[in-house]
């Protein structure tokens, strides 16, 4: 049986971009094959994450707050 490392199951960020305090991350987790954008407004501490597919991905990492009512 090959061994599995925590590198290799721990979730990739696969892009981030920070702006007036808001901060987007896209991020996969390889156990759940699942894509997730993660956005912190460190001004006023809200955070949430809208799920993404595969084929809307980038669409969600630039424009997360059109995808907002998806949160996860």
């Amino acid at each position: 049986m090959p061994h599995t490392t925590v590198r290799e199951t721990a979730p990739r960020e696969l892009a981030f971009r920070a702006e007036d305090g808001i901060e987007v991350s896209l991020v996969w987790s390889a156990i759940e094959d699942r894509l997730t954008v993660s956005v912190f407004d460190s001004r006023s501490g809200d955070r949430f994450a809208v799920d993404a597919g595969r084929d809307n991905a980038l669409d969600v990492f630039y424009h997360p707050y059109a995808h907002a009512s998806r949160a996860a």
